[in-house]
């Protein structure tokens, strides 16, 4: 584990930063092209995504890895920068899109969090809140949901046991790490392909680090099934 780096005049405040990986093809949403892009109340999905880190004023810029074909979104926003860097996997994509922030305006003691662009139900509010519980921490950490339900295991299509859900999360995004650290922690899995990296936490994991378990809520589901997205436009339509 390492200190919090002080600041100085060589070594300032960190910022944070926001990243969104949004170059999957969502196969699962039944949709004709990626689920990021589907009108939710008449506004693509990823937009919902990207208007909830644009009220964050602490965050310094959001940037939106996307496929180098794809011509979907064109920003005027100096708040968003496009990076045409997608890989074939999500860990790939951060990865790439991390070191697009390091050829940036980012350093390596800055912070990143990454989110899901399908998590369009994320909350300024649920930000801040990692933000706050992460921001003096040395590892960084996600917001996470207690397991609310009975858990199985399972062998040949039955029950094998029941699992103790006591200490069992559902991991969400954001997740917020410094963007160096989570660089190293993912370069050192891309020779094998990120093998056994399913999000940033389990890639710090790897690194020997204890990311910060820090409650979120049900709402910020990924849409993921064609079904979803009847869900989430009752929750849009139900906020203020």
């Amino acid at each position: 584990m390492t200190d919090t780096p002080t600041p100085s005049p060589q070594n300032p405040p960190a910022r944070l930063f926001a990243l969104l990986p949004c170059a999957g093809t969502g196969s699962r949403a039944g949709t004709a092209g990626p689920k990021q892009y589907e009108p939710l109340l008449g506004v693509p999905l990823v937009l919902h995504t990207l208007a909830a880190f644009h009220a964050v004023a602490r965050i310094e810029q959001v940037l939106v890895v996307v496929s180098p074909g794809d011509r979907f979104l064109s920003v005027d926003d100096p708040q968003t920068r496009l990076a045409r860097c997608g890989g074939a996997t999500r860990a790939q994509s951060v990865f790439n899109g991390l070191q697009a922030l390091l050829e940036g305006v980012a350093h390596a003691q800055d912070w990143v969090l990454v989110h899901d662009a399908a998590r369009c139900l994320i909350t300024p509010a649920q930000i801040d809140a990692l933000i706050d519980a992460c921001l003096d921490d040395a590892v960084g950490g996600l917001l996470a949901l207690k397991l609310p339900d009975t858990l199985k295991s399972e062998t040949d299509g039955r029950v094998s046991a029941t699992v103790d859900r006591s200490d069992k999360w559902l991991a969400q995004t954001p997740q917020m790490f410094r963007i160096g650290a989570l660089q190293a922690a993912l370069a050192a899995r891309a020779a094998s392909g990120f093998d056994g990296i399913t999000d940033e936490a389990s890639a710090m994991e790897l690194a020997g680090q204890a990311p910060r378990l820090v409650p979120g809520s049900a709402q910020n589901f990924k849409v993921t099934y064609p079904e979803d997205f009847a869900l989430a436009e009752a929750i849009l339509k139900a906020r203020p």
